[in-house]
């Protein structure tokens, strides 16, 4: 009994030792610099630019044609493999 609660207390040490060590680490390795002096220099830049003009490329597809984007569905055709020792003809 005695070696059970010696374990316990040796353990719930480490465990607190472990977290000290944590809580230590993150607030070591976390920095809280100043931010640097902003400079009171402005540099303004005006750049022109003229779009070329469009053209048309190509007719927009009709809205209301059915399924303009998939292809047509066409299901697999049965095979009849006189060979097959697993199809109806067993």
């Amino acid at each position: 009994m005695a070696s059970n609660r010696l374990g316990r207390r040796i353990s719930v040490a480490v465990g607190g030792a472990a977290v000290l060590a944590m809580i230590g680490f993150t607030a070591s390795c976390s920095t809280e610099s100043e931010t640097p002096e902003e400079s009171t220099t402005t540099t303004t830049t005006t750049t022109t630019t003229t779009t070329p003009p469009l053209s048309p490329t190509e007719k927009a597809p009709n809205p209301g044609a059915p399924g303009i984007f998939t292809p047509p569905v066409t299901a697999p055709q049965p095979t009849n493999n006189p060979d097959d020792s697993y199809g109806p003809g067993r």
